[in-house]
C-alpha cells in the first residue's frame, strides 16, 4: 500500500512535543506575555484619556440650576466658637454665603472660596454657645441651597492631646481586662469532654455571630451619616470582604506551616488565633466608635459602662480559650492572644477621639464583621458530631446560649 500524501503532509498535534501545528501571527509569536499585556492598557487608557479630552466637547452642556451637595463630617464646639467641617459630596462647586444658628444671622469665616468635588474646608462660626442647649445651623449656599446640621446638646469638644490617655484607659478597661478574666476559665474547660468542647465552641459560633450582627447594623448606620461621599454603607461591605479574604489568606498560611510542623495541637491554638484576630478587629471597631462617641459629647463615661463592656467583653476571652481546652498553651501564647484580641480597643478608642471620622469607622466596622464571619466558617467544622450530625441539639442550644448572653450582656452598656 502507498501512503496518503495528504495525510503524511498534515500537521501533526503533539503535546509533548514544541510543535503544536497551530501557527500564530507573525509578531505576536515573538513578544512577550507581559509585553502584550502592557500594549493591551496603554490602549485602553489612550482611549480612555481621549474620550475624556475630546468627548465632553461634543455633548451639550447640562441644563438646569448646580447640584450642590455637602455633607458635615464633624462639628467642634469651642468657648464661643462652632466649628464645621465640610465635604462636597455633590458634582458641581460650592460656595457658602451665609451662616444662621437657630434661624439668627452669625458671622462666620471659611467656605466662601469654591469647594470643589471631595474637597472639604471648616467653616468658624462665632456664637455664644451655652452647654447643654440644642442648636440647629443652616448654612446658606451662594445658589440658595440650605445645608443644616443639628446639635442635639453641645458640649465643648475635648482636646485630642489630653483625651488620649483617657481613651487608653478606657480601652484597657473595656477590651484587654474582660478578655483577660475570660480566658481565666481555661483550666475548668480542660477538665470537660469533647462533647462539652464542642457546645462550647458552639457558644463561641452565637457569640461571634451576634458580634456580627451588631457591628453591621452599627456599621450600616455610621456609613448613613457620613454622607456617602466614599461609598457610605458600602464602605462595610468593602471592609468585610477585604477582611474575610485576608483573614482566610492567613488561615491557608498558618494551616501549611501546621502540615509541615505535623506538631500535635497546632489546630486548636491555630483556630484560637483566628478567633482573637477576629475579636481583635471587632473591637478595634468597637474602640473607634467609643473615642468618636465621647469625643463629640455623645458618650457618658462612668462605672456603668465600664462594668457594662467588662461583662460583655468577657465572653470574648472564653470564645479565644475554648479551641484549647484539651491543649496546655504556655503563658507568653495566652498573654498574645489576650493582646491581640484585646489590645485593638486601645488602639481604636484613641484614634477615635483624635480622628472622629464616619467613613473610617464605618470601614473598621465592617473590618470586623469580615473576620468574625470568616472566624465562624473555621470554627463551622468543629460543630459536627462522631455521627456526622452537623447541628446537634447540643450545638443549637450552645449557638443559642451565645446569642442571649451578647444580648443580655449589650444591654448593660449604657451611654
Amino acid at each position: 500500500m502507498t501512503a496518503d500524501p495528504s495525510t503524511t503532509d498534515r500537521d501533526v498535534t503533539d503535546p509533548r512535543g514544541s510543535d503544536s501545528g497551530v501557527t500564530e501571527p507573525r509578531g505576536t509569536a515573538r513578544l512577550p506575555v507581559w509585553a502584550l499585556a502592557l500594549a493591551a492598557v496603554a490602549s485602553i487608557a489612550s482611549v480612555l484619556v481621549a474620550l475624556a479630552l475630546l468627548g465632553g466637547e461634543s455633548l451639550p452642556e447640562r441644563n438646569g440650576p448646580p447640584v450642590e451637595d455637602v455633607a458635615v463630617e464633624r462639628a467642634v464646639v469651642l468657648p464661643g466658637v462652632i466649628e464645621l467641617t465640610l465635604r462636597n459630596i455633590g458634582p458641581d462647586p460650592v460656595q457658602i454665603a451665609q451662616a444662621f444658628v437657630n434661624d439668627g444671622y452669625v458671622d462666620f469665616s471659611g467656605g466662601t472660596d469654591p469647594i470643589n468635588r471631595l474637597d472639604t474646608t471648616t467653616v468658624r462660626l462665632d456664637y455664644p454657645w451655652q452647654d447643654g442647649q440644642p442648636y440647629l445651623i443652616s448654612l446658606l449656599t451662594s445658589t440658595g441651597v440650605v445645608i443644616e446640621h443639628e446639635i442635639p446638646a453641645a458640649v465643648a469638644t475635648p482636646a485630642p492631646g489630653g483625651v488620649l490617655g483617657l481613651m487608653a484607659l478606657l480601652g484597657t478597661y473595656v477590651g484587654i481586662i474582660p478578655i483577660a478574666l475570660g480566658m481565666m476559665v481555661l483550666p475548668v474547660l480542660r477538665r470537660v469532654g469533647p462533647n462539652a468542647v464542642r457546645v462550647l465552641l458552639a457558644l463561641t459560633v452565637g457569640l461571634l455571630a451576634f458580634l456580627a450582627l451588631d457591628s453591621s447594623i452599627e456599621a450600616i448606620e455610621l456609613g448613613g451619616r457620613s454622607g456617602g461621599a466614599f461609598g457610605g454603607p458600602s464602605l462595610v461591605v468593602l471592609g468585610a470582604g477585604l477582611a474575610f479574604l485576608a483573614l482566610t489568606a492567613v488561615d491557608r498560611i498558618l494551616r501549611t506551616r501546621r502540615d509541615r510542623s505535623g506538631a500535635e495541637g497546632a489546630a486548636g491554638l491555630r483556630l484560637a488565633v483566628m478567633i482573637a484576630v477576629g475579636i481583635g478587629l471587632h473591637n478595634l471597631g468597637e474602640g473607634l466608635a467609643i473615642g468618636s462617641a465621647y469625643a463629640v459629647g455623645e458618650l457618658a463615661l462612668g462605672a456603668f459602662l465600664v462594668i457594662g463592656f467588662a461583662l460583655h467583653n468577657t465572653t470574648e476571652g472564653i470564645a479565644i480559650v475554648a479551641p484549647l481546652a484539651q491543649q496546655r498553651p504556655s503563658l507568653v501564647q495566652l498573654a498574645a492572644l489576650g493582646l491581640l484580641a484585646g489590645g485593638p480597643a486601645i488602639l481604636g478608642a484613641m484614634l477615635g477621639a483624635a480622628v472622629n471620622n464616619a467613613e473610617l469607622s464605618a470601614l473598621l466596622l465592617g473590618v470586623g464583621v469580615g473576620a468574625i464571619a470568616q472566624v465562624i466558617v473555621q470554627i463551622a467544622p468543629a460543630l459536627r458530631a462522631r455521627s456526622g450530625q452537623a447541628l446537634s441539639p447540643a450545638t443549637i442550644g450552645g449557638i443559642t446560649a451565645g446569642l442571649l448572653i451578647m444580648y443580655l450582656t449589650s444591654l448593660l452598656v449604657t451611654a
